[in-house]
């Protein structure tokens, strides 16, 4: 009866230590796969995203529409300065009077990629010697595809000045390809 006990006793011992490791390995897989899934969606960004990340719409807009709209004729060159900027070249012409020059080049790169896949996760543990020991693996299946487009605009914008430094003449020229 005695040995018995003591067996009942070892038993009992050794289910309460086969208990807290199991304990222990659940807490950790609990903790561990929900953080695992949160960095593996941490980095998902759509294309749109992508692009307003590093598209700068700091800077004031030259376009078409800006210059059709505010410049004009006898429109002094302090004002054009105010609506348009700095220009990028300034000459003068055979008269010696100022010719401002604008010419913007927009190129625009489009990347999109899609991948896709399926992984089995299996994960398992036993308990050996003091310790528990665990593993994870299994079969993977993964897919990409991907494209990618670039486009460029240019606008030329040429104003011309009289004597007084107001605008006597302007043009443009716009393209896209």
């Amino acid at each position: 009866m005695a040995s018995a006990r003591r067996g009942g006793i070892i038993m009992n011992s050794l289910f309460k230590e086969y208990r807290e490791k199991l304990l222990m390995l659940t807490k950790v897989t609990c903790i561990s796969l929900p953080l695992l899934g949160a960095l593996l969606f941490a980095g998902c960004m759509t294309a749109g995203e992508h692009r307003a990340a590093v598209r700068d719409d700091t800077g004031s807009q030259l376009t078409v529409g800006t210059v059709q709209r505010e410049i004009r004729v006898g429109m002094p060159g302090s004002e054009v300065a105010r609506v348009l900027g700095s220009p990028n070249i300034v000459t003068t012409d055979e008269n010696r009077r100022e010719v401002w020059v604008y010419d913007k080049i927009a190129t625009e790169r489009v990347f999109s990629t899609t991948s896709g896949g399926v992984s089995a996760l299996i994960l398992g543990g036993a308990s050996v010697g003091g310790g528990i020991v665990g593993g994870a693996g299994g079969p993977s299946y993964s897919s990409s595809a991907g494209a990618s487009s670039t486009s460029q605009r240019t606008l030329t914008v040429i104003i011309k000045f009289d004597e007084q430094s107001r605008v006597r003449d302007f043009a443009y020229h716009t393209s896209r390809f």
